[in-house]
């Protein structure tokens, strides 16, 4: 850039016009005139974006309540995955969302999760890597040293022959974060086509496990249990849901192999 160069700035706003009111079921757990709080079932994305520009969360809070989209984002502080099932906070209200989205910032807000992985993974493990953006392929996360500071805690529930399934809380919440962490210490988790690399495949085939198995649909990631306080209340208020039927069922498949 040089002295005297003219700079010319494209502002693109987005078109609230173009997003649609869906009469699309949600499973409401809890809900008042503040927040709301769902179970998103995997293959449901959350917000409207390419390939994905209605069908979603987003789309059926404006169903249920149009005078939502004066809220940024429609209320919605943080996400899930498509195909990551589990509990979501939504605010109802302009208050509420700016205090969630400081609750979030400062990790004030506490996410549990539930996973089935390949492999033994330790009892109990701390993944700290830092994620960024992945160079080549840009719908991916990966671990760089140049990246975001990036904390998975990881549990095991239970150990099968080759499997682990782990409870796991997260220290920090960046994109695709507990996916990439278990990949990185070659532990991807079952199902997560994304994140499961040539070698883990190869390893895999080779070995037990069954086609079932390998092909299940989805990465087994189930956000199981929310806890944060009330952003008008102040109540501590906690929440947590069964593990889906599909995940349910990945088990009990697994205990045979």
């Amino acid at each position: 850039m040089f002295n005297g160069d003219k700079i010319y700035v494209k502002i693109v706003q987005s078109n609230l016009n173009e997003l649609i009111p869906q009469n699309i079921n949600l499973d409401i757990i809890y809900e008042d005139k503040d927040i709301i709080v769902i179970n998103k079932p995997c293959n449901l994305v959350v917000h409207p974006g390419a390939g994905n520009l209605n069908g979603t969360v987003l789309n059926a809070l404006l169903y249920r309540d149009y005078k939502m989209i004066n809220i940024p984002r429609v209320g919605i502080v943080h996400r899930l995955d498509k195909n990551t099932s589990g509990l979501m906070v939504i605010a109802k209200n302009i208050i509420s969302y700016n205090i969630l989205i400081n609750y979030f910032k400062l990790h004030k807000v506490k996410r549990y999760y539930k996973s089935i992985v390949y492999g033994n993974v330790s009892s109990n493990i701390k993944i700290n890597y830092p994620i960024a953006r992945h160079k080549i392929y840009r719908t991916k996360m990966s671990v760089n040293n140049k990246g975001k500071e990036s904390i998975t805690n990881c549990k095991v529930i239970s150990y099968f022959k080759n499997f682990s399934f782990l409870f796991i809380s997260l220290g920090t919440g960046r994109t695709h974060q507990i996916r990439v962490h278990l990949s990185h210490i070659n532990h991807p988790i079952v199902g997560d086509k994304l994140y499961i690399n040539n070698h883990h495949k190869m390893i895999y085939k080779k070995n037990f496990f069954n086609k079932k198995i390998n092909e299940f649909h989805r990465q087994a990631l189930h956000a199981f249990m929310l806890e944060l306080y009330h952003p008008i209340t102040k109540k501590k208020m906690k929440w947590r849901i069964s593990l889906p039927y599909d995940m349910i069922s990945l088990i009990k498949l697994i205990k045979h192999v």
